[in-house]
């Protein structure tokens, strides 16, 4: 299984798999990178700079990874959002045309 799996349905993107395992170390592996980053940079110290070149490293594998399974749970909320707000529109219509 590829770690950067592109085709997700909703319920597969539900479950908890090693994408999400990886994406959360890489999640925090980006926050610590970051902080000692910025110190680093502050400081002026070339370290500091290549610590801020593998945060971004870090950020961007975090997101090929966990963006598609993102995308699919999203795409089905955004179904499920809709067929509710037309189901409760086609009952406030039908208690307007009621009360007249």
């Amino acid at each position: 299984m590829s770690l950067f799996k592109r085709d997700w349905t909703a319920i597969e993107a539900e479950e908890w798999t090693h994408h999400d395992l990886w994406a959360s170390v890489l999640s925090a592996a980006s926050f610590f990178l970051v902080a000692i980053g910025v110190a680093g940079s502050l400081l002026l110290q070339t370290w500091g700079f290549v610590t801020l070149g593998l945060a971004l490293v870090c950020i961007y594998l975090m997101f090929r990874i966990i963006d598609p399974k993102l995308r699919a749970i999203s795409a089905d909320f955004e179904a499920k959002e809709a067929a509710y707000i037309e189901r409760l529109d086609r009952a406030t219509r039908w208690e307007a045309g009621d009360e007249r």
